[in-house]
């Protein structure tokens, strides 16, 4: 178990300890830390340590941390969502309640998914450049401690007021787009929250990287797309380019914020995303149907 104590479900951990004494688990073993950034070491250290069943209770942070650190090695991933958004979680179908996910993480259905890289480091559902990442970085931990998702609109209508940027984007090798944008998205999944669909042709195992650029200028466009999102229907909104690749490269005309399944990153001009095809096994309910 690789727990962030900074996030809790309902029940927190007590219950958390009550639904394994349950199970017929030979060994449970518990790394525990304060954020999620510490996770990426302790879930390396667990697979070292011969951790067959990885589960991980956080949000998107943890979840991406733990992600890039055992991809591509010998382990399961069970996800306790336990954040504010958990997105891997809801495009999964992951139930939210501690009992539940549980039950999934011990007899649900192993199911093995492609993952994102940019710059070097994996993301499991999204990666955003530019109005996402900024939203991501103003909404800080006790803004959603205090509101949850409600942080994310409130952090929305302010980075909306910034201004597009210039950027060029390849996708396998080709020049894909040129010109002025707010936001660049890189999808492994479609599903950006409940009710809202960023890339409707999205799979998890396809082997493919979903692409879009929203070129809206102020919250007024942006509501625009938003409605289109809320329909699932973003490829039809005249703000929206969307294409599919193994390879994207990011151009830009001055540093931009960027950020990984919620997690915002340093600024950056220049940014590289391919796609690491098959190499992550999550455990999924046996009904999975996504």
């Amino acid at each position: 178990m690789v727990i962030n104590t900074k996030k809790s479900m309902t029940g927190g951990l007590t219950r958390l300890r009550a639904e394994l004494a349950r199970s017929s688990l030979a060994e449970v073993r518990f790394y525990e830390a304060k954020n999620s950034r510490s996770c990426h070491q302790l879930a390396r250290q667990a697979v070292d340590e011969g951790a067959e069943l990885l589960f991980v209770w956080g949000g998107d942070g943890t979840v991406q941390q733990c992600v890039d650190a055992v991809a591509t090695r010998e382990v399961v991933l069970a996800i306790l969502p336990a954040g504010t958004a958990n997105l891997l979680a809801m495009n999964l179908g992951i139930p939210t309640t501690i009992a539940e996910a549980v039950s999934v993480g011990l007899h649900g259905k192993d199911r093995t998914l492609d993952v994102g890289k940019l710059n070097g480091e994996r993301f499991a559902v999204m990666a955003g450049v530019g109005l996402d990442a900024e939203m991501m970085h103003l909404a800080d931990q006790n803004l959603k401690d205090r509101f949850g998702r409600l942080a994310y609109l409130w952090t929305g209508t302010r980075a909306s007021r910034k201004t597009s940027r210039r950027m060029r984007i390849k996708v396998d090798g080709r020049l894909w787009f040129d010109g002025r944008a707010s936001c660049v998205l890189l999808g492994q999944m479609g599903k950006l929250g409940p009710g809202v669909m960023a890339f409707p042709d999205a799979k998890p195992d396809d082997l493919l990287l979903d692409v879009g650029v929203v070129t809206a200028k102020n919250a007024a466009q942006w509501l625009r797309v938003a409605g289109r999102l809320a329909v699932g229907q973003p490829n039809r909104s005249p703000l929206t380019k969307m294409c599919q690749g193994r390879k994207v490269d990011i151009s830009l005309a001055r540093r931009i914020r960027y950020e990984l399944d919620g997690g915002p990153r340093k600024k950056k001009k220049h940014l590289r995303a391919k796609i690491e095809p098959g190499c992550l096994t999550v455990r999924v309910p046996a009904l999975d149907t996504n």
